[in-house]
């Protein structure tokens, strides 16, 4: 078994230590050793595991050592993974054990990608690293997606769509077919995308328009 560690101090830490321990019920591949986290006091635990540091004892780590990054920002997650500097450190792609690949042979994957429970991917998919899919998230054919995004439970991305990088889609939002997005679009809980979008700025709402704070 390989050691693997999360980084992260929040709940969705605690449920990505699940999931590990799910793909472990089905075929034992990891050695959870505990927790990074920045917040928290080395030693300090909770119902799964113990903090054992953080970013200096990571790039301090003197052997191969697996690392998921729980965090559903996706700004902070780039943030996390650009301050590893060790090359001990591995980044896997974690998928639950009931992942739908409609064409296993016609869809990749970069590194630290989280496939969370319930998420099915058509194909001709292409996904880079980084992206966190937080459950209940169906992917349509022929559809590229970037590095460092975060998809909240039940999105749903239609066919033909192109995303970029270091975007954050809300709870049960969905894109249409052939939409384009950029980098840092943030799109709200429940809201439709069917126009196109300007980098950088908020969307809400059926249909979604811009949204300014």
């Amino acid at each position: 078994m390989k050691d693997i560690a999360i980084y992260g101090g929040g709940g969705f830490s605690k449920e990505i230590a699940c999931l590990i321990n799910c793909i472990n019920e089905k075929e034992p591949v990891w050695n959870f050793i505990g927790f990074f986290n920045r917040d928290k006091k080395i030693g300090e635990e909770n119902e799964y595991g113990k903090v054992l540091g953080d970013i200096p004892e990571l790039n301090a780590w003197e052997s191969e050592l697996n690392i998921v990054i729980a965090i559903g920002n996706p700004e902070s997650v780039f943030k996390v993974a650009s301050e590893i500097k060790n090359d001990n450190i591995v980044f896997p792609n974690l998928f639950s054990p009931d992942t739908v690949f409609l064409d296993k042979n016609n869809i990749s994957f970069g590194k630290g990608n989280i496939i969370c429970v319930g998420c099915s991917f058509s194909c001709n998919v292409k996904i880079g690293d980084f992206n966190i899919f937080n459950g209940r998230i169906n992917i349509g054919h022929d559809v590229s997606i970037g590095n460092f995004n975060a998809l909240m439970p039940s999105v749903k991305i239609s066919g033909n769509v192109s995303i970029g990088n270091r975007n954050f889609f809300g709870v049960s939002s969905v894109v249409l077919q052939k939409m384009k997005i950029g980098n840092q679009v943030r799109l709200g809980a429940s809201s439709v995308l069917m126009t196109k979008v300007k980098d950088g700025n908020s969307y809400v709402g059926n249909p979604a328009t811009i949204f300014k704070f």
